[in-house]
């Protein structure tokens, strides 16, 4: 799996016809009115690899299996949303458990197409959304405060560390500020993730442009690439026009279609790489007769917790790792020839898998 990414946003920002040109489905209604998605979203794709298609080639692989990227799109959240207004919060829970947050910012002006607040402005857009989602988080954690109170003062250690970090958070949050700013030592954050705090969620601005701005962006999308700058957080500009024009076309019309106006690759591929630098991912291969596979990993894993991405029992048996770097394979012609050169190098429980690492797991059955 790559990685799980809600798509939040105002109504008709261009949401759901994002979400139907990256999954290349229907399955979210495209409306020009609010709350025309009236179930969550879930969509998968998969994520674009050219050296996945090289080293199936090389390997003689039967079938190629690229890692998953999984949207979830809600419905557009309004002013009041976390108070029950349009239709509330409901649909929050649906991204808790996501990776990262798509925040789809409507950066184009169309009389056609409404705007619930009657105005552009994407950075007032973005203080809504941000907004209502510390309000949903602030409810959250005030409605665990008395379980978990009941708890600390019985000697129970882990409501202890969950209560002292949700004080934490609550101070931020009650200050008008996101909950990813919440100080916390490395040891917590297993802890901190379990809180499932919707603004402690890496933040990923999409900015929906006209056609014409598809590739150099317009005066709002700059404004937004200029807070996401100032939060930390990543923006990219994207056209659902143009994604949903080009997701029904084959693979040799879309680069001609975005030739035509001026882009080098489709607004899912610039997301994906995107979305992996904020998440800091990178992702390794494994390759055979049977099938080349790629699998995503965090940056700074070892070599048994990569085995453990493909089957827990690699993990608990792992001996070693044989490993080749895809440029040794490649040029090598392959896995024998990355062998008979010495590219191939064993490696043991403390090797970092690097991005683009071609290995196969030895292990012993538990």
């Amino acid at each position: 799996m790559g990685f799980k990414c809600g798509i939040v946003g105002l109504p008709n920002v261009g949401k759901s016809t994002l979400f139907n040109a990256l999954t290349e489905t229907a399955a979210a209604q495209a409306a020009n009115y609010p709350f025309c998605t009236i179930e969550p979203n879930v969509g998968e794709v998969a994520v674009p690899d050219p050296r996945l298609d090289t080293l199936a080639e090389l390997a003689k692989s039967a079938v190629i299996v690229p890692t998953r990227l999984i949207f979830v799109d809600i419905a557009g959240l309004v002013r009041g949303a976390s108070k029950g207004e349009g239709l509330g919060n409901q649909f929050l829970a649906n991204i808790r458990e996501v990776d990262a947050i798509a925040h789809v910012v409507r950066c184009f002006e169309d009389t056609d197409v409404s705007h619930v607040e009657g105005r552009i402005d994407p950075i007032a857009d973005i203080e809504t959304v941000e907004t209502e989602l510390m309000l949903a988080d602030l409810d959250s954690l005030e409605r665990r405060i008395d379980g978990l109170s009941k708890k600390a003062k019985s000697g129970d250690k882990e409501a202890k560390e969950a209560l002292d970090l949700i004080d934490r958070a609550l101070a931020l949050l009650r200050d008008g500020k996101p909950a990813r700013l919440t100080e916390r030592k490395p040891e917590e954050a297993r802890a901190f993730h379990m809180l499932g705090l919707l603004t402690a969620l890496p933040v990923l601005y999409v900015c929906n442009v006209e056609e014409g701005s598809a590739a150099s962006g317009n005066a709002y999308s700059h404004r937004v690439e200029a807070r996401a700058k100032q939060e930390g957080a990543a923006a990219i500009v994207i056209s659902a026009k143009i994604e949903s024009e080009i997701a029904v076309l084959s693979r040799d019309e879309r680069k001609d279609y975005l030739d035509a106006v001026g882009l080098s690759e489709a607004g899912l591929d610039r997301l994906i790489r995107a979305g992996y630098a904020l998440l800091d991912l990178v992702t390794f291969f494994t390759a055979g007769p049977k099938e080349a596979r790629a699998w995503t990993i965090t940056r700074g894993t070892k070599a048994p917790q990569a085995a453990g991405v493909i089957h827990s029992d690699f993990e608990r048996g792992f001996i070693r790792a044989e490993t080749i770097a895809y440029d040794d394979y490649v040029s090598c012609g392959g896995e024998a020839g990355a062998r008979d050169a010495g590219k191939m190098r064993l490696e043991g429980k403390d090797y970092v898998v690097h991005d683009g690492d071609v290995m196969h797991f030895r292990f012993s059955p538990q």
